[in-house]
């Protein structure tokens, strides 16, 4: 008699320094974009979770903010987002930059590693971008030295070279015990998070100068209206003159954030999208518990 496959999960936490591209990872191997990306470091600003099932193997990938020293109530939060996220997981991703000198933060996630005894892969993202590819022999040794991966994989998440064998030596890390969720899910992100993270994303890429991080994005309403998709989303600034770029001259700024959103919004939902924006003023709200927790991030994550 014919054995039946046996069902196998992993939880993966995704981890690493900012701006190494740990979100356009987990975006490529889920298939579509379900965190946001951006050129500006700490663009992800909470745990987000993506799962990967194909065959007998789920892999629940769990992305998080870039680990830095935090400046602000935020910045508190974003970091012990990363760390109670690493010793809750099965296994870890250490994404680094290739050619990048090892940094601080990644001795410090290694150490934890260590400390948990916590089975690690490390990926070597964006070779595309490095003409001196005898840099990443060097970059291996390095690394290497200090952990005991259980694999380092080069790979390019914008291209998707190396990927394929990344995500089997991922694949490896799953253990017998069954599917953790249904076979058709995605994420865990609620759709008005991923509509207001959305619009959050345009501003970063086409304020990237102009305006800095103090800026959320909260969606007030979402209802279906006859196949189309009303979506009303607040965007909130902690300076006044902050709202007039987010503007724009006669509106021009924030037209086109509305654009370039309802576009992605309308891909990810599949369906015909009316998306109204507004931008409000709240004056250095990464800095107030209060303030965060209205704008959705959670109270207990909040204690420190």
């Amino acid at each position: 008699m014919e054995a039946m496959p046996q069902e196998r999960s992993a939880f993966i936490a995704i981890v690493g320094r900012p701006n190494v591209g740990k979100s356009s990872v987990l975006n490529k191997f889920i298939g579509q974009k379900i965190a946001i990306v951006s050129k500006k470091p700490q663009t992800t600003r909470t745990r987000i979770m993506g799962v990967l099932t194909q065959g007998e193997d789920q892999l629940v990938f769990l992305d998080t903010p870039g680990l830095m020293k935090p400046k602000t109530s935020l910045g508190d939060y974003m970091m012990k987002s990363v760390t109670t996220t690493v010793d809750g997981v099965d296994a870890c991703l250490l994404v680094t930059e290739a050619g990048a000198p090892l940094s601080k933060a990644d001795e410090e996630l290694i150490r934890r590693f260590q400390k948990g005894k916590i089975p690690a892969v490390l990926a070597i993202n964006k070779i595309d971008l490095l003409e001196d590819k005898s840099l990443i022999m060097e970059q291996i040794a390095q690394y290497s030295a200090l952990y005991d991966f259980q694999a380092v994989v080069p790979v390019s998440a914008r291209d998707g070279n190396g990927m394929e064998d990344l995500l089997g030596e991922l694949k490896k890390l799953c253990m017998p015990g069954g599917h953790l969720f249904p076979e058709d899910t995605l994420t865990d992100q609620p759709e008005r998070v991923i509509a207001g993270e959305i619009v959050r994303e345009k501003v970063l890429r086409l304020l990237d100068k102009e305006v800095p991080h103090g800026v959320a994005a909260v969606t007030e309403r979402m209802k279906d209206r006859d196949g189309i998709l009303d979506i009303d989303v607040t965007i909130y600034c902690e300076k006044s003159g902050h709202k007039g770029i987010l503007i724009g001259k006669g509106g021009a700024m924030l037209k086109k954030i509305g654009t370039n959103a309802r576009q992605d919004m309308e891909r990810f939902f599949d369906c015909k999208v009316n998306l109204q924006l507004w931008v409000k003023v709240k004056e250095d709200w990464r800095q107030r518990p209060e303030t965060l927790q209205s704008l959705g991030f959670s109270e207990k994550d909040l204690e420190m």
